[in-house]
């Protein structure tokens, strides 16, 4: 097919998807500022869920914004002293000094010498910054591009993606719908996400994964279309391959053996880190993330992309295995690698071994081995501390404000450099003792010598930098004033009550035992607003009397009595559209001998 005629074909689908409609066919969905049309036969996917998720993804665009012109700002005053530096030599009569190297690309560590177009910037002469483009991988509805054109200030292009016809027409007429602001800054392209990244690269200053399930067969080209210092964010649906439930899925699509424990969700954030670092390594790319969070159904990433030959030989010193005790919640990392510096050079070695005996020093029991995992720190509390300020500085423009301002409440007290967690429910069930509240086990910690925090996570789970044989000798000193039926000697909790305590933990309370939020009543983990909450139908499916969230129950009710009647009136027909008959005759007879 020529240029021409390709050119001729978007042009009439262009007219297609924004050609008049039946407004009674849609109903009319309002999320911030933005509004878009969903069809009653779900034809398009839209989960209302998901406003949670695009209520974070605004709320972390609007710093990036700030922080990108911050940061500009800052590279423009030191190339402004630079040269007035050079001017001054220059006027004394000293011979000025030369620039400094360069990557052998041309960019400077971290920084990117070209716009997204591949022209140079112009910001050398004129000491502008372009406003952000960002790239909608997955667009469906088209909902969360409008919502960045309308709702963010300072931003640039949205270019929203979709491979699927039905999707791409449903955005372009949404689009439409939304006005003039959508209309300028919103694209809409039928296309192959992963080859128009792939054509694009370093073109995009934000990029955005938000599949229907794994993001691993995009993450190799969304690495590449960010441009230096740009953001990606990433979405994971697929929870229980992230949690251990099909360890070998997990490690077939991340690089990554996950483990079934109470940390399996903050291990799931960990190992898809771990996975975008490893495609950002390819390409003598890293990753510094600033905010990953576990919500709902999920968890969504949010990850600064840097160009550095360099920095990048770093990424070893991130990565730990994790050793988890069978018998207990006793767990251990090994790290990946380690360094050593001797005067000004820096050695890479691998990481010291094992980390664990074959057996576990306080029940006796084997270890499971998992990861390889993202070690480092998963936020950055600095960032953490901008979007909370921002979002609760602009609460009416967020639908979802008391969730996501909860879950940054709660990240923002988080340890910082605290991978993983413990639950202090398991702790006392596998001594089969009553537990301690929380505040007495944090004071025991404190008044240890060491820090303790709550995790967005979980509202039971606790980090802390206590190593697990003074966890225990807590645990042991709380039993002696709470004693506990005797159990077979064999279980692990007998084993680990039969060692007397090294440490003789004091409960009284101490001040940092209660969290400022805490201390505050302030809100930190919500209930669901309503039954159903959770991962809606793929587009195309039947919509039932669970998805009453979607469109309404008067809308689901009337859709539902329409099938009735069609099935009531095409009995006929069933055996050729529905089931096969071999399968339904086999359905008759196991519901006859039942």
């Amino acid at each position: 097919m020529g240029g021409g005629e390709e050119t001729k074909t978007e042009e009439e689908e262009k007219q297609k998807s924004t050609a008049p409609f039946d407004l009674n066919d849609y109903i009319i969905i309002k999320e911030g500022d933005a509004e878009i049309l969903m069809h009653t036969k779900n034809e398009v996917f839209y989960n209302k869920t998901q406003v949670n998720n695009r209520d974070m993804s605004i709320a972390v665009l609007r710093t990036f914004i700030s922080k990108r012109k911050e940061e500009h700002e800052a590279r423009l005053s030191k190339r402004t002293k630079k040269a007035m530096k050079v001017s001054e030599d220059h006027d004394s009569g000293l011979e000025a000094p030369s620039e400094p190297s360069s990557t052998p690309n041309g960019k400077s560590n971290g920084e990117s010498e070209k716009t997204p177009h591949g022209e140079e910037p112009e910001t050398k002469t004129r000491g502008e910054l372009e406003p952000p483009r960002v790239l909608e991988a997955l667009s469906a509805t088209g909902l969360r591009a409008i919502r960045y054109a309308r709702e963010v200030e300072g931003i640039g292009q949205v270019v929203a993606l979709d491979n699927d016809k039905a999707s791409v027409e449903a955005c372009r007429r949404n689009i439409k719908f939304n006005g003039s602001v959508a209309s300028a800054k919103v694209e809409s392209n039928l296309t192959d996400a992963r080859v128009y990244m792939l054509t694009h690269p370093k073109e995009f200053d934000m990029v955005d994964l938000d599949p229907y399930g794994s993001p691993s067969v995009f993450l190799d080209s969304a690495v590449q279309s960010v441009a230096d210092g740009g953001m990606l964010m990433c979405t994971a649906t697929d929870m229980a391959v992230l949690c251990g439930g099909n360890g070998e899925v997990c490690y077939s699509k991340y690089g990554s053996y996950p483990l079934r424990a109470k940390y399996c969700h903050e291990m799931a954030l960990r190992v898809l880190l771990a996975c975008i670092e490893s495609h950002a390594n390819r390409y003598k790319r890293y990753i510094v993330p600033v905010l990953s969070v576990q919500m709902d159904f999920y968890v969504r990433v949010f990850v600064r992309i840097y160009t550095s030959a360099g920095a990048m030989k770093n990424t070893p010193l991130k990565l730990s295995y994790v050793y988890q005790c069978i018998g207990c919640d006793s767990f251990h990392l090994q790290p990946l690698a380690r360094t050593v510096t001797k005067n000004t050079s820096v050695r890479y070695l691998p990481g010291f071994g094992p980390a664990v005996t074959q057996q576990c020093n306080d029940c006796g029991k084997k270890y499971n081995m998992g990861g390889p995992i993202w070690s480092a720190p998963i936020h950055d509390q600095e960032w953490v501390g901008s979007i909370l300020t921002d979002v609760k500085s602009m609460k009416n423009r967020y639908p979802a404000f008391n969730r996501i301002s909860a879950v940054l409440t709660t990240i923002s007290e988080e340890l910082p450099d605290v991978p993983l967690f413990l639950s202090l429910h398991n702790l006392s069930g596998t001594l089969k003792c009553t537990s301690p509240s929380a505040m007495l086990f944090r004071s025991a910690v404190i008044n240890a010598g060491y820090r303790i925090s709550g995790t967005h996570v979980n509202p039971l789970g606790l980090k802390t930098d206590a190593p697990m044989d003074v966890i225990w000798d807590i645990m042991r000193c709380w039993v002696k004033s709470h004693p506990v039926k005797g159990q077979p000697p064999e279980q692990s909790g007998s084993v680990i009550l039969a060692k007397e305590p090294v440490l003789q933990a004091n409960f009284a309370r101490a001040l940092a035992s209660v969290s400022k939020a805490q201390a505050k009543k302030v809100a930190r983990f919500l209930p669901n607003p309503e039954r159903h909450w959770g991962p809606k139908l793929r587009a195309g499916r039947t919509i039932t009397s669970k998805h009453a969230s979607l469109l309404g129950p008067e809308v689901v009710d009337g859709i539902l009595n329409d099938n009735n009647n069609n099935n009531n009136n095409g009995e006929g027909e069933d055996e050729e559209e529905g089931e096969p008959e071999t399968k339904r005759k086999k359905t008759e007879e196991l519901t006859s001998v039942s």
